[in-house]
């Protein structure tokens, strides 16, 4: 018998607060593994400012893809995009939009794209310690300008947060990690790095890729008010002006 099922076996994945017996918190795995069951973002900092792109994977025409948008307002220079369970995301997407809008009221300013991320992820990491409850099945990455300068944050399931130049959640979020490692650069414009971004996704999902799949919102450093483009209006951020 493997160790995944001796751990079922004994009930150590029975309870989020368990570890087993070689220090893992096995619902909290099963969670990650959730998120790379969701469909992929990928969040850019970038010379002019900081986007995000996600692939909303809605294929059925049926559903009005509006209503399927994977890249939330937080506040007017605040954006996020998620990976995994949808439902447990939009909890702690209006968490982090009542939280910037309390913030506003209270000190008349836009609240730090860190102290949303922060508040998230301490909710995330009390799922993990207290029984009763399963975790957050949700990746939530966070992008924003605050001062002019643009940040990008990503916090996983056990409530952990870091600050990334670039990165990718959901699916096949490793290859395109990798591949960001090799492409990305810091003088990057936010048009060169979505064109980056959709040669990423082009590559990764072969002949899935379709641009009407996508979505993308992004925030300058000298405007701190959110942009979005959606499917063929990407294709103005990958075009080639013409040289007269």
């Amino acid at each position: 018998m493997d160790i995944d099922m001796q751990h079922q076996t004994m009930g150590y994945d029975r309870t989020a607060t368990m570890f087993s017996p070689d220090g893992h918190l096995l619902q909290v795995e099963y969670a990650e593994k959730t998120i790379r069951l969701g469909s992929s973002s990928i969040g850019m900092v970038c010379a002019d400012g900081v986007f995000i792109m996600a692939d909303k994977r809605i294929d059925d025409k049926l559903i009005v893809s509006s209503s399927a948008a994977k890249i939330s307002e937080i506040d007017a220079h605040l954006i996020a995009s998620v990976a995994g369970i949808m439902s447990d995301a939009r909890v702690l997407i209006e968490k982090a939009q009542v939280l910037a809008q309390q913030h506003r009221v209270t000190y008349d300013s836009p609240i730090e794209p860190e102290a949303v991320i922060k508040e998230i992820a301490d909710l995330k990491q009390q799922f993990t310690q207290y029984g009763g409850a399963r975790p957050y099945g949700v990746s939530l990455m966070v992008a924003g300008v605050s001062n002019k300068k643009p940040s990008l944050y990503t916090s996983d399931v056990t409530g952990n947060y870091f600050s990334y130049h670039a990165n990718a959640i959901g699916e096949n979020d490793e290859r395109i990690k990798e591949k960001l490692r090799e492409q990305y650069k810091k003088d990057l414009t936010i048009k060169k790095g979505v064109k980056l971004a959709l040669d990423i996704f082009r590559e990764v999902q072969g002949d899935k890729f379709n641009l009407e799949r996508f979505e993308m919102a992004y925030v300058k450093n000298d405007k701190d008010e959110l942009e979005r483009a959606v499917g063929e209006q990407l294709k103005d951020f990958i075009s080639e002006k013409k040289k007269e």
